[in-house]
């Protein structure tokens, strides 16, 4: 059985953007260049964490994550740990957080919302990532 990472630690990070990289395609991804970071809040061990995403005509070129101030991209998403989790193991679809009122988005609603379903694939390959919540 395959080691169970913590979540959104350094060695789940060194793992989801390997898988990334292997699974999803510029196709998959739809030559997208942009750029998202996810602001964790009410994380389990009281801090605030990032996942940053970045990609280049539809390669993941940069996965990163940290405490603190993410850095700049073109979304910023904020939400609780518990539903960002939820994102991660399937058990929720990202258009339907983002309409929840739960997470707060800084850059276009519209393009947001146009990317949910590279979203939902970037979350699926992150839930194949065994991980300990």
């Amino acid at each position: 059985m395959a080691e169970k990472h913590s979540y959104l630690s350094q060695e789940w990070c060194t793992e989801a953007e390997k898988r990334l990289r292997a699974e999803l395609t510029p196709e998959k991804m739809k030559f997208l260049s942009s750029s998202v970071a996810y602001v964790y809040v009410d994380c389990p061990d009281g801090k605030d964490k990032y996942l940053f995403f970045k990609c280049e005509n539809g390669e993941i070129t940069e996965v990163s994550v940290g405490h603190g101030t993410p850095p700049d991209a073109e979304f910023r998403i904020t939400g609780p740990y518990e539903l960002f989790a939820r994102l991660t193991k399937g058990e929720i679809k990202s258009q339907r957080a983002l309409m929840s009122g739960k997470l707060k988005l800084k850059g276009s609603m519209v393009k947001a919302l146009k990317l949910a379903s590279v979203a939902d694939r970037i979350s699926k390959v992150l839930g194949t990532v065994p991980a300990v919540y």
